[in-house]
């Protein structure tokens, strides 16, 4: 991944550790086992939140006790209801460390160690034997990767014959140059988002073959106004929230991602690709 370490410092390397388990006390769940499902304000970390995680995994069609990958699994939040839900056995890889502790962490916060583990790694060079995994799963990732042949072909090598990618992502619309900061991206140094058609050759080239293609750009304009509203509000916001990952620059590149998408800069994506 290009410029890995400022990726990584833009997603936060503060006492993230800290910063969680102090919001999880805010919230009334600083001791004990948690469920799942109360940490969605702070772990499903992309657009649409936990539905859009739900949508992507009903485009999937998971089988039960299945081996999945979440490359680029954040703070697990995908891994844990993807194992609770479909059964599935879930490996998460992430770039930055202080993410893997967390979700690391909070899979034992909520009783679920033995379906979900999580791995310090690189995209571009994934630390699995060829053949490894029934499905591969990726949200809100690629656009920070620059070399999308290598990333989508390091995906491949470690899906079984016929194993599918879910992808749900941000890519490039016609509206103009994109506004930053954005939550992926402070600068356009480390933004890498491509066309819908630069995509699907990218995709093609790495040796997959489409199954879905959606454009939810207009359920992603829905759900950003939901969380304007949220944030207009006279209320301070809630302790669980990805403002505890991202501090309070996050508000900004909230309402930047919101133009972005209302003015055309950017839209949302979710396809399953299958590979050969």
């Amino acid at each position: 991944m290009s410029d890995s370490m400022t990726v990584v410092d833009h997603y936060g390397t503060d006492p993230l550790l800290t910063n969680v388990d102090n919001a999880l006390k805010q919230a009334g769940l600083g001791e004990g086992p948690v469920d799942w499902q109360a940490l969605a304000p702070l772990d499903q970390f992309h657009t649409g939140g936990l539905a859009a995680t739900k949508a992507l995994a009903e485009a999937l069609g998971i089988e039960q006790g299945s081996t999945l990958l979440d490359v680029g699994s954040g703070l697990g939040g995908s891994a844990r209801f993807l194992a609770a839900t479909y059964g599935c056995q879930v490996t998460g890889i992430d770039l930055s460390q202080p993410f893997v502790d967390v979700a690391t962490m909070l899979s034992k916060r909520a009783c679920m160690p033995e379906h979900t583990m999580f791995l310090q790694a690189d995209a571009l060079d994934l630390p699995f034997l060829d053949a490894t995994f029934d499905d591969d799963w990726t949200q809100h990732v690629a656009m920070n990767i620059e070399d999308r042949v290598r990333f989508y072909g390091e995906i491949g090598r470690v899906l079984k014959p016929g194993g599918r990618l879910a992808i749900l992502d941000i890519i490039k619309g016609d509206g103009g140059p994109i506004i930053f900061p954005a939550p992926w991206a402070s600068t356009p140094e480390i933004s890498h988002v491509i066309t819908a058609e630069e995509m699907r050759a990218a995709l093609a080239t790495a040796g997959f073959t489409e199954l879905s293609w959606v454009d939810l750009t207009g359920t992603a304009l829905a759900w950003i106004g939901e969380q304007r509203r949220a944030r207009d509000a006279d209320a301070p916001p809630p302790p669980l929230g990805i403002q505890v990952v991202m501090g309070p620059e996050f508000r900004q590149m909230a309402a930047n991602m919101g133009q972005n998408f209302l003015e055309g800069r950017i839209q949302l994506l979710q396809a399953i690709v299958r590979h050969a």
